[in-house]
């Protein structure tokens, strides 16, 4: 229920999740089979794999808690939840095929439209980031916090091209790094200071978002729509705009300049 402390779970949840890990990091020494779904996304048999273990680990957590996950066909019913698991069981499934460590498992319990509690994996390089509802966010038992600072000079930034780009001709001293191609991996390296902000396209979806936005809260940061709107998440529409994450000066400095420069940035 909405208000419950979901710290008890924390550790309960970073065991299943390292196992999910595992499963994924098992299938990817053989051949996989793997297609193409609607959206030209790429899911392969560890997409599955996972989820299903996902499917029969987390339910016993929360009892009440409905499903949400990207391998798993929608139940609208889940909107009249009190709480629902929202489940990415390979986010970054073309890094995955492509032997890439840029991938994760992303795992939120959401309670009354927020994740309360989440776990975000990186198998390759055994980061897992935890995050509870006011009880801060840590990565492998350290403590996160956002970068600080403010301005746009230095600016660490990841996010989709044609947004670094416009923002290196704001400012040619802004500094775009490399692509994370999970997109929940990409938020959570603000919530570890990595990055200092970071950019999403539209349609993403809650699966992909859910975990890291908790992280970047729970950092002391913000991760929002270009208006300054934090998410809501089990709607009956998972999908989202464009997003943005950063810490608390940064981040309403690029609200501004968004809302300033709204037509070059749709």
């Amino acid at each position: 229920m909405p208000g419950t402390d979901r710290r008890p779970l924390r550790d309960r949840l970073a065991a299943i999740v390292r196992e999910a890990g595992d499963i994924a990091l098992t299938a990817a020494k053989g051949p996989l089979k793997r297609w193409t779904k609607e959206g030209s996304s790429p899911v392969s048999e560890a997409d599955i794999a996972v989820n299903d273990f996902l499917a029969m680990r987390l339910p016993p957590l929360v009892p009440d808690a409905a499903w949400l996950s990207e391998e798993t066909e929608d139940n609208s019913a889940r909107t009249e939840a009190s709480c629902v698991w929202v489940v990415d069981p390979i986010d970054g499934t073309r890094a995955y095929l492509n032997q890439r460590a840029d991938w994760a498992i992303s795992i939120a319990l959401v309670e009354g439209g927020r994740p309360t509690l989440a776990a975000l994996y990186a198998p390759v390089t055994d980061e897992l980031f935890l995050a509870v509802n006011g009880a801060g966010a840590t990565l492998n038992g350290g403590r996160l916090k956002v970068a600080p600072g403010e301005g746009l000079g230095g600016l660490h930034l990841a996010g989709p091209v044609r947004y670094l780009n416009k923002l290196v001709e704001i400012n040619p001293r802004v500094l775009p790094q490399p692509k994370v191609h999970s997109l929940a991996l990409r938020f959570a390296r603000v919530a570890g200071g990595e990055l200092d902000a970071a950019f999403a396209s539209p349609n993403s979806h809650d699966w992909d978002l859910a975990a890291a936005d908790l992280l970047v809260h729970e950092a002391g940061g913000a991760l929002t729509d270009f208006t300054g709107q934090v998410l809501s998440y089990n709607r009956a529409d998972t999908g989202h705009g464009a997003l943005i994450a950063a810490g608390p000066a940064r981040h309403g400095e690029l609200i501004g300049l968004l809302r300033d420069r709204r037509s070059e940035f749709a």
